[in-house]
């Protein structure tokens, strides 16, 4: 009896918690798809009844924790992703009653590797950037062997390079723009090498340790889920890197540069062609438990999957996001404003 009461009395709380409400829709996730859903959320604001909805750039893997901590109305409504879901982080949702989620696929981005205009434009491949970067490389003799990561200058990875200092500002491993940049770039560059692409298929773990982790000897600087203080940072020093993007490096076009990868420049008809290497996908995710319960969530869903935002004229283009097509915006449309539910 007195157990029941004790479930009760929990139910009724957060029962009241949610009937207390709030009026605001709270969106939290990647700075990628960060620039995105603020425009969106600005129009929403101004061109309805309900109040513009909070957009905080935590960060993917950040964003994630917070969206899949529980219903409460304290939790985030949408999280935003420039990465799919991984399947542990839709089990920690499930694991704490978020049961129903809606996947939006937004449109698409380029992973950009940006200088300053004031410098040279880079030209370098995904195995030169593998070599800059990760922690361990293979040993120069030939060998099956790992060595730590000796290279300090461009042009000792290939004397076409500039003779700077390897020097790469980057977003933190909480940002979905570092696992895919890792997957993307580092994986790309690491699997030229044909003992260690073999390695896969025997011991993926350990084929993976190799090919994502990034050295740390700060040539690599971590500069947190701030893009805008990449490219401040990149004005300020010529001979610098940064990597964060497409959509970033749209917007600061007349500060910055992005270097040609395997030979392809990024551009929005390279990325959206699929022929620049280094392109993926964005999204965001809604906690269908929240709609109805928080004011406007459905309202802000079809405003941000119409064709005026993201259609192939939509206002986000103007933002650097490369649109999915009609039929295929079509198709997710109607999954969104249906609340069709994930399953991986």
């Amino acid at each position: 009896m007195k157990k029941s009461l004790i479930i009760l009395s929990m139910v009724a709380a957060s029962s009241n918690l949610m009937a207390a409400g709030r009026d605001t829709i709270n969106v939290v996730g990647s700075s990628t798809v960060y620039p995105f859903s603020t425009v969106v959320a600005e129009r929403f604001g101004k061109n309805t009844d309900f109040k513009t909805p909070k957009i905080e750039s935590t960060g993917t893997g950040g964003g994630m924790k917070l969206f899949c901590a529980g219903t409460g109305v304290d939790t985030p409504d949408m999280s935003n992703a420039s990465r799919r879901m991984k399947k542990s982080e839709l089990e920690m949702c499930q694991k704490n009653g978020v049961k129903s989620i809606t996947e939006v696929l937004v449109g698409y981005d380029g992973i950009v590797i940006s200088n300053s205009k004031a410098s040279k434009q880079f030209s370098i491949s995904r195995k030169e950037l593998f070599l800059a970067l990760a922690k361990e490389i293979p040993a120069k003799d030939g060998s099956e062997t790992l060595i730590a990561n000796p290279y300090k200058k461009w042009n000792e990875i290939n004397p076409d390079l500039p003779a700077t200092k390897i020097e790469v500002l980057g977003p933190p491993p909480t940002s979905g723009t570092r696992d895919a940049f890792a997957e993307l770039v580092l994986e790309g560059g690491c699997k030229k090498f044909p003992w260690i692409k073999a390695m896969k298929k025997k011991n993926k773990k350990k084929y993976k340790t190799i090919c994502h982790a990034v050295r740390e000897d700060h040539v690599y600087i971590e500069a947190g889920e701030n893009d805008n203080l990449i490219v401040q940072k990149l004005t300020n020093n010529p001979d610098a890197l940064g990597i964060f993007g497409f959509s970033f490096l749209d917007q600061n076009s007349d500060k910055l540069q992005g270097s040609m990868v395997d030979g392809k420049e990024p551009s929005f008809e390279a990325i959206a062609d699929g022929s620049y290497p280094v392109s993926r996908p964005l999204y965001f995710y809604v906690k269908n438990a929240h709609v109805g319960k928080v004011p406007g969530i459905k309202e802000f869903l079809k405003e941000y999957t119409s064709e005026a935002s993201m259609g192939d004229e939509g206002y986000l283009t103007d933002k650097g996001l490369i649109p999915l097509g009609e039929e295929k915006l079509n198709s997710i449309r109607k999954d969104v404003l249906s609340l069709k539910s994930l399953k991986l």
